[in-house]
């Protein structure tokens, strides 16, 4: 009988919440659940994801100590928990940064959707067939390399360790700077906006226990930047000449001149394909801006 009248009361407490629900209501629970999902969406390829799932552990834990009655282990759970936001603020401060620089880029729509497509096309397939031909001379003479083509998330922390040289990218450039025993050779180049913004540049060192033993430091280097942002690192092996490609801290080897080339315009879709695609939007962009003026 307790039970019936178990399900009652509740059922009625259900319908109560319910009646007193408004159009506002609806559309907070959808933010966030939005943001729930945003936020599983950007954790879930990333180590942070193992991370969360530990919390939710301790966090279920701490559930079942409070309905066992469990004085000394809710007591301390209850002490850990107690700043929580701090504490993830603390955990997860590089997936926080990324989200909201992701942010900041989706703000500028405008000043995207008036920008020349078409030119910014261009100058990022010149940029990759010089990226392809120098890194395919850097193989074939074991010339060690390691270049991050920045994309949505910004490395300007990564900038700082460097030189800052804002230069149109060349092959001859590019072989310049790493040639062996040239003062920025040791280091990381940063392409961004499809100039070679800045050399000798210190990147941050995977800790994956996973990376095979021959794998040197320059890929060590490059799958530790593309764990921690969306930039593709393309390296030349002193040792072997092979070329390689990271990407979200995955490895792709053995690419030569054209298949480098190939496999950037993808990661950058600046294939053919794509601005076929972007024709109408180029001609909508062109009436806007004749009508701006």
């Amino acid at each position: 009988m307790n039970f019936i009248e178990n399900i009652v009361t509740a059922a009625q407490q259900t319908l109560s919440v319910i009646s007193s629900f408004h159009w506002y209501d609806v559309i907070d629970i959808l933010f966030v659940a939005f943001i729930l999902y945003q936020g599983i969406k950007l954790i879930r390829e990333t180590r942070a994801f193992q991370l969360a799932k530990g919390l939710v552990a301790v966090g279920m834990v701490y559930l079942i100590a409070n309905v066992i009655g469990m004085k000394a282990t809710s007591f301390i759970f209850s002490r850990l928990f107690a700043d929580v936001l701090i504490l993830l603020i603390v955990l997860f401060q590089p997936e926080i940064r990324h989200a909201i620089e992701h942010m900041g880029r989706r703000w500028r729509f405008l000043d995207l959707f008036l920008a020349d497509d078409e030119e910014k096309t261009g100058e990022a397939r010149k940029a990759i067939i010089e990226i392809a031909k120098a890194c395919q001379r850097m193989s074939n003479s074991k010339t060690g390399s390691i270049i991050i083509m920045e994309d949505k998330t910004m490395l300007g922390d990564i900038i700082e360790t460097g030189k800052v040289t804002d230069a149109r990218i060349t092959h001859e450039l590019l072989g310049n700077i790493f040639f062996p025993n040239s003062p920025l050779h040791d280091g990381a180049a940063i392409v961004r906006d499809a100039k070679l913004y800045a050399a000798g540049c210190v990147l941050p060192l995977t800790d994956n226990p996973e990376i095979p033993s021959d794998l040197g430091m320059r890929h060590r280097a490059a799958i530790g930047v593309t764990e921690q942002s969306d930039a593709v690192a393309i390296i030349t092996s002193e040792e072997t000449g092979v070329i390689s490609i990271c990407y979200k801290g995955n490895i792709e080897r053995g690419f030569d001149e054209a298949s480098l080339r190939t496999r950037l315009f993808e990661f950058f879709e600046v294939d053919k394909t794509n601005t076929e695609k972007n024709r109408g939007l180029r001609k909508i962009k062109k009436i806007l801006k004749g009508n701006k003026k």
